[in-house]
């Protein structure tokens, strides 16, 4: 697994959290090997390669501006499927078995490109399952000072930059590579951000590989290299619900983590870093969603500091009783953007005629810090020339009897 940063920017990320990071870890079952069906029409309408053959792509419809685009689905050998456009490097379905061996779609999306492209959608800016940089998260009044220089940002969200811009990695068409590995089916996704791209500076070159491994998870490796210094806080904004009811206030998550980032009106870090315990971001022990969401003004969307931040580490796990579905959650990276889909109104409806309405999905976006180019104390995140940003998030499913 890529999973490692160069020397230099690994020390320099991961500086700031010293003195009060510590171990620790989860545990996961297996999903069952049966017979399964689909409900998800996304998946059903592709070609479908067999399992250690590259995945196969097949229209998605079209941007906009006219630009044909493409989805790959990739199956393990114990036939799961994950279905994946060229369109943002975006994740539209996801297919696990529940306790009974029946297949079920666990994340929001839309069955066409035209889906994610709407001014509904636009308007309501929800990122359903796509890459996101250059910085995933918010900066603070769309600016930064790197190297004594000042950057300008889009201001896309109130007075803040989110998530990389009006037209951040979501919205543009990634260069496709389907392919095969030792673990399973891959997607691998490439994309030039030019130097000014939104406001940001240098030419990042970043891929980004998706696999589907054969032990049921869903790896991202994201690597990317700069002939510039920049700030890169790459992730992605899959959102789950392992029931498929109308919200995830029933799943129990846990959370490796002791602190959390304090946030300001606008969701931008103060600079504090608060312990969990004894407020309703204690998830050391697993809580539902809905059991202390009312006592969050606004909800969950906020980022923990992991309690282990070298090698592969536990970020969470989620357990859906109903279902006795699993996720679990490993990564490379110090925190996890905890997002319980409080801006889902209604106005939008996805797959099989889903209307997505207040927490029906929620996000696990592995990340560094928001605002880090403007909070000295936290990782860095400024990629410097001669570095390979490397870093790797799975999703491994399970099931609970």
């Amino acid at each position: 697994m890529l999973h490692s940063y160069r020397p230099a920017l690994l020390t320099s990320r991961l500086l700031g959290l010293a003195g009060f990071l510590a171990l620790a870890s989860c545990n996961q079952s297996a999903p069952t090997e049966q017979a399964a069906t689909t409900s998800a029409a996304t998946a059903d309408s592709t070609q479908t390669a067999a399992p250690g053959a590259a995945p196969v792509g097949a229209s998605f419809g079209k941007t906009t501006d006219g630009t044909e685009v493409q989805l790959y689905t990739l199956t393990n050998a114990h036939g799961l499927k994950v279905s994946i456009t060229n369109y943002g490097g975006t994740i539209t379905s996801l297919l696990v078995p529940d306790k009974d061996g029946q297949l079920g779609d666990i994340v929001l999306g839309f069955d066409n490109v035209s889906g994610y492209q709407s001014p509904e959608y636009l308007k309501s800016g929800p990122y359903f399952g796509a890459l996101i940089g250059r910085y995933g998260n918010r900066i603070a009044k769309g600016k930064f000072t790197l190297d004594g220089k000042e950057y300008t940002l889009a201001k896309n969200n109130g007075e803040n930059h989110l998530h990389g811009g009006k037209k951040g990695f979501d919205k543009v068409v990634w260069q496709a590579e389907p392919g095969t590995s030792a673990d399973g089916q891959t997607l691998t996704l490439i994309y030039l951000s030019k130097d000014g791209e939104e406001g940001y500076p240098g030419n990042l070159n970043v891929t980004v590989v998706y696999t589907l491994t054969n032990d049921d998870a869903l790896k991202i490796d994201y690597s990317a290299t700069t002939d510039k210094a920049t700030p890169v806080n790459l992730t992605n904004h899959a959102y789950f619900n392992l029931s498929g009811s109308k919200d995830v206030l029933g799943h129990q998550v846990t959370i490796p983590a002791d602190r959390y980032n304090v946030v300001d009106a606008g969701l931008i870090p103060t600079g504090e870093l608060r312990p969990v315990k004894g407020t309703p971001f204690d998830f050391t022990a697993p809580h539902t969603i809905g059991e202390r969401i009312a006592q969050v003004p606004g909800g969950y969307d906020h980022n923990w500091l992991l309690n282990q931040t070298t090698g592969m580490h536990a970020a969470a796990t989620v357990y859906e009783p109903t279902t006795g579905r699993t996720m679990a959650v490993t990564t490379t990276e110090p925190g996890l953007q905890f997002y319980t889909g409080n801006f889902l109104d209604g106005t939008l409806t996805g797959k099989g005629g889903t209307v997505y309405g207040k927490h029906a999905g929620f996000c696990m976006e592995t990340q560094h810090f928001p605002d880090s180019p403007n909070q000295p104390k936290f990782p860095t995140t400024t990629l410097q020339p001669g570095q390979t940003l490397q870093s790797t998030t799975a999703y491994t499913f399970g099931v609970r009897k």
